[in-house]
């Protein structure tokens, strides 16, 4: 299925700084993958572990997103919640040990982990350096950008062809278009679970949009199969009309579900997709599905990133790891403080890689 050549695991975390190894690609996909995850998103989202927001909960949650009422674990103080997960560069000896002799494959989300969270998500622009990071380590090992953003922004942030692109949550995934070893087939969609929704999400998009027009700082943004409705401007006074009225469109529309994110709420379609199940697809996708000798290494910073961390937990495979300056419930196995520590990781690998 793959040509993919299975790395050792010093080869994973400075790849960045490593020529490319021509033929040590993965071949094309097998067809009708995208009709296979529509099939699978049929289900009904499971409300337990994707974050949905339920009654009375709205404000409190829209208060825990925001760093400054962020408050460590029960029972745990900042030393222990750093001991259990510690930080990728500081431990990056003991993650190579676990990663040995196996298939790695990166997963990355782009607002907090490839780029900083800013004022303006039209802002939220990467580096050259973290470009060329990611560059690099797409030279050696399958890499998958899965955001909450609209694919199609995430690419214009990105710029980078070879790269698999998932949006919306991992409901708009599309494989590389640069012309390579790399590639499935230009162009190719390979899942869009949620296309019937695309007329809901429209409409309601231009009824919040309306709404939002009254909360100063209040933004909505279209991420084509679902919605974010950014708060990170609003003063906290507002916060409750805003989550009100939020929750006050959402009331028509039964089938659409009310997500939290870094203050941002999401609206989604009650279908069940999410991240997990995004890095769940594009691993079966790329032949690696059931096999042991695959190491996915998922980073993110945000509370959607959780379903990720928690498909590789229960693998078993791979690890976690969460960009935050603050203590919180997670999943993930390690962590990174910011950023513009997150290039290290691949960084280390490249460097193993020469």
């Amino acid at each position: 299925m793959t040509n993919h050549a299975a790395f050792a695991a010093e080869d994973a975390v400075t790849a960045v700084a490593a020529p490319a190894q021509p033929g040590r690609h993965f071949a094309s996909f097998p067809p009708r993958r995208a009709r296979d995850c529509r099939k699978a998103a049929l289900g009904r989202m499971d409300l337990a572990t994707s974050g949905v927001l339920m009654a009375g909960s709205l404000l409190d949650s829209m208060k825990a997103s925001s760093p400054r009422h962020a408050m460590s674990p029960a029972g745990a103080d900042h030393e222990e919640w750093i001991e259990k997960h510690p930080s990728a560069l500081e431990w990056f000896e003991g993650v190579l040990a676990a990663a040995e002799g196996k298939q790695i494959v990166m997963f990355l989300d782009y607002d907090g982990t490839l780029s900083p969270i800013v004022q303006d998500p039209d802002r939220a622009v990467m580096t050259e350096e973290m470009r060329d990071a990611v560059r690099g380590v797409a030279q050696h090992f399958p890499t998958a950008i899965v955001s909450g953003r609209c694919r199609d922004k995430v690419f214009s942030f990105v710029k980078l062809e070879e790269l698999y692109y998932a949006g919306s949550h991992g409901m708009d995934i599309k494989g590389p278009t640069k012309v390579s070893n790399h590639k499935a087939k230009a162009d190719e969609v390979l899942c869009q679970p949620a296309t019937e929704f695309l007329p809901v999400i429209q409409e309601v998009h231009e009824k919040l949009t309306a709404k939002m027009e009254s909360i100063p700082g209040a933004m909505v943004e279209n991420n084509k199969f679902c919605l974010s409705v950014h708060f990170r401007c609003v003063e906290e006074a507002e916060w409750d009309a805003l989550g009100r009225d939020v929750k006050a469109v959402l009331d028509d529309y039964p089938k659409l579900c009310l997500t939290k994110g870094r203050k941002v709420l999401e609206v989604r379609p009650s279908i069940e997709w999410n991240k997990g199940h995004a890095l769940k697809f594009l691993l079966k996708s790329l032949g690696y599905a059931e096999r042991v000798d695959v190491f996915p290494i998922y980073i993110g910073d945000d509370r959607t990133d959780e379903d990720a961390f928690k498909v590789l937990q229960n693998m078993g495979q791979g690890i976690g790891i969460l960009v935050t300056k603050f203590p919180k419930e997670t999943s993930a196995s390690y962590s990174l403080r910011e950023p513009a520590e997150g290039k290290g990781v691949p960084a280390q690998a490249g460097e193993e890689q020469r």
